[in-house]
């Protein structure tokens, strides 16, 4: 018997906005995750959620507003404003530079600035959850940048959705699969699986922007950060 979170092929296909006979033309292919019970195609949401996260990575700008847009009408809370960079990241929560040489430092410290909101209320679990998400799969991106977060949200732990943003003086090795640097770093902690595929989505379509990568790195302080990266939001939602 399916599991209650499970997807159906149709209502999978719902979710997603895609044909039954897509879905299960993807699924036969193994190029979506599921199983088949008696002969019925299962999709675990938990699997389904960390297929999207990874897709959003080999997206380009049209693609990644395009799955916005279909996350937003999938959110089973409809009365949720949009998600805003804005009003999840604080200037306080912003490093520059982060004094963090290691890849170990780095997650410690980007938790003690999510921390000092005192929206996160478990700094311990939640550097445990993140590096057990980084050695399952490391985050590091081939721009340099990497997005720190936990496999699943953890909302025992939250008091609401939240950014950290830090900038190390130079690239230090994070896992990037061809041996990159990384020395731009986002936490991002939610309290939904939905809040932050649609955060991960918002926060893809800004970093494209390699200009804005570039000001980053030659920022000297957090607020001129804040405002490169919600300036950038403000020009994408116009």
């Amino acid at each position: 018997m399916a599991r209650e979170q499970d997807f159906t092929t149709e209502s999978l296909a719902v979710y997603l906005h895609l044909l039954p006979s897509q879905i299960t033309k993807l699924a036969d292919r193994g190029r979506i995750p599921g199983r088949k019970v008696a002969g019925q195609w299962r999709f675990s949401r938990a699997e389904i959620h960390h297929w999207m996260e990874e897709r959003m990575g080999l997206l380009d700008q049209d693609e990644l507003a395009q799955m916005e847009g279909v996350l937003q009408r999938a959110d089973s809370c409809p009365d949720r404003t949009d998600v805003l960079i804005a009003e999840l990241l604080q200037p306080a929560c912003i490093a520059i530079p982060l004094e963090a040489r290691t890849r170990s430092r780095v997650i410690e410290s980007m938790t003690d600035l999510a921390a000092a909101t005192g929206l996160l209320w478990d700094s311990e679990r939640m550097i445990e959850a993140i590096r057990d998400r980084e050695s399952m799969q490391p985050t590091a991106l081939d721009n340099g940048v990497a997005l720190l977060h936990p496999r699943r949200p953890m909302p025992s732990v939250l008091g609401g959705g939240l950014l950290a943003v830090g900038c190390t003086s130079t690239g230090i090795p994070f896992g990037n699969s061809r041996g990159l640097l990384t020395d731009i770093f986002f936490l991002i902690c939610s309290t939904d699986d939905q809040s932050h595929l649609r955060t991960l989505a918002r926060l893809s379509r800004i970093l494209a922007d390699t200009d804005l990568l570039e000001n980053i790195r030659q920022a000297t302080d957090s607020s001129t950060v804040y405002n490169l990266l919600t300036n950038r939001e403000r020009e994408l939602l116009d």
